[in-house]
């Protein structure tokens, strides 16, 4: 079997003494693993690097077994990422939860994401926004996203402010009453407001860390991305 696509290297580890296991986010293939031989030599080195695109071209017997890539670089971003710490970080946390999808379930809307995100101002606030949509956004895809569409007491579309922690449904303010202390706020760029605060930065990782945690951080018993509390602190400011 043999198949060509253009990747993102999302994480590279050693194997045996002189090749590498590569793994990528693929157009129309998902994540997807592939041996590469010679991988640690100086020259495939230079572009085995997170966050570089490549052409790949991916070659097995049967479909479900490891596979060897052959690789040409098509992007390189490492060293750019590298001088900059905090894109740094946001992409190892894009590519952190990748990993949480099923390999080789193709996902094209969140690769178009992340390359995005590492390509695009790196304004905090800019990159903020862009890293929490993409964290509800992969809610969505592992089948626990969150109702956003109307008040689940008035059944109003206006005015969302919260968000229900037990079953996920927005609510408005009128409609949280008493009961907006325990709610979990919902900032507006989640409903169709292009403007964004440091504050709201905070709210939005507040509201999907929780989801993530009930659903599927707690169930598969890992804990969080090591860099998203840092990463959080210095997008929003706190």
């Amino acid at each position: 079997m043999q198949w060509s696509a253009d990747g993102l290297i999302i994480g590279v580890r050693r194997h045996g003494e002189t090749s590498v296991i590569l793994e990528a986010m693929v157009v129309d293939h998902g994540r997807c693993l592939g041996l590469v031989r010679g991988g640690r030599s100086r020259r495939q080195a230079a572009v085995l690097q997170p966050g570089n695109t490549v052409a790949l071209t991916w070659r097995a017997r049967l479909e479900d077994h490891l596979g060897l890539f052959a690789v040409d670089l098509i992007t390189a971003r490492a060293a750019r990422l590298i001088e900059d710490r905090t894109k740094l970080y946001a992409f190892q946390l894009a590519a952190d939860h990748l990993r949480l999808l099923p390999e080789r379930d193709p996902h094209n809307e969140r690769l178009g994401e992340i390359l995005a995100l590492i390509d695009g101002d790196a304004d905090p606030i800019v990159l903020g926004t862009a890293l929490a949509r993409l964290e509800m956004h992969l809610l969505d895809d592992l089948g626990f996203g969150l109702d956003l569409a109307a008040c689940a007491v008035t059944g109003d579309s206006d005015g969302l402010a919260y968000v229900s922690p037990r079953s996920g449904r927005a609510v408005t303010r009128e409609g949280a009453g008493i009961y907006a202390d325990r709610l979990l706020a919902l900032p507006g760029f989640f409903v169709g407001d292009d403007r964004a605060s440091a504050a709201d930065i905070a709210a939005a990782f507040r509201l999907t860390g929780h989801f993530l945690n009930e659903h599927v951080w707690g169930p598969r018993q890992i804990a969080p991305p090591s860099t998203r509390e840092t990463l959080i602190a210095a997008l929003s400011g706190l």
